[in-house]
């Protein structure tokens, strides 16, 4: 299947942090397992071939997943008109886009990621899956897809530990249990408004501002909201003469960017990071 674009770069939107389940083909195309279904995606021409292992509904699922129907340019518009770092690179953030991911899936990997490596928090996504979620055949491959409520809802603290979880463990199967004891949580996100919504799920026992903001902002895609990590501290205070307060520097990318302040942070990250390759 075949989908017209106007700009995509898949790869820096792929390799961002923002997912665990990706896989660069040597034909330049790329495979990615996300909710309920393996797809391989290439962009050729303007356009977006893709093959998945379930066709249903495939043009409106990847076009949701990669959200490319988000206006991204009237937004990069009003992000750069803040800004002049932003002003003088969002070229470098063309094609970037937000991942639109499944929430439950969002909810568990952004606690298994804390104080964690991309490569070490791919391996624990990527054993639970085989254990505990759906097998997937395509392309003569066998892939699993994330584990849902019901199928991870029984896991003990024993087992998630025998995944490379770690100290994780205990908050993972609190986490289970919360939505054992409220199921329409993570469905009642959407109607809380940001601040809302960072107050529950912080009230959850092993989750912080940092990962609950992941969870809203790769989950959700609440723009508005972005994890306060040392890297950002650093960047903020030392190029906007922001002291270095989690409070404070959240209140100064609010009161700059407003409602696209998360989107702002994933690009400033994104231009330093091509500045150094």
């Amino acid at each position: 299947m075949k989908i017209k674009v106007k700009d995509i770069n898949i790869y820096d939107t792929l390799f961002s942090g923002q997912c665990f389940r990706m896989i660069k083909e040597e034909d330049n195309s790329y495979t990615v397992v996300i909710k309920d279904r393996v797809i391989n995606i290439k962009e050729e021409n303007g356009y977006l071939v893709v093959n998945s292992s379930n066709e249903e509904d495939l043009e409106k699922v990847v076009k949701n997943y990669f959200d490319l129907d988000f206006d991204y340019e009237s937004v990069n518009s009003v992000i750069a008109s803040k800004e002049d770092t932003l002003r003088k690179n969002i070229n470098l953030c063309k094609g970037y886009k937000i991942l639109r991911q499944d929430a439950f899936e969002m909810f568990i990997t952004y606690i298994i990621s804390q104080n964690n490596n991309v490569k070490r928090i791919s391996k624990t996504v990527e054993e639970l899956s085989k254990s505990y979620g759906t097998k997937v055949t395509f392309n003569d491959k066998d892939y699993y897809l994330f584990p849902t409520y019901g199928q991870l809802k029984d896991i003990s603290k024993e087992e998630l530990r025998s995944y490379g979880v770690g100290f994780r463990d205990e908050y993972i199967r609190f986490a289970l249990d919360y939505l054992r004891d409220n199921p329409k949580f993570l469905v009642d996100i959407n109607n809380m408004s940001t601040d809302e919504a960072l107050k529950a799920l912080t009230s959850i026992k092993g989750i912080g501002t940092k990962v609950a903001s992941c969870i809203l902002l790769f989950g959700y895609h609440r723009l508005d909201t972005y994890p306060i990590d040392t890297w950002v501290r650093k960047y903020v205070s030392t190029n906007f003469n922001v002291k270095d307060d989690i409070k404070v520097i959240s209140k100064f990318m609010k009161e700059t960017f407003g409602e696209y302040s998360g989107l702002a942070i994933q690009y400033f990250f994104h231009i330093e990071r091509n500045k150094s390759n």
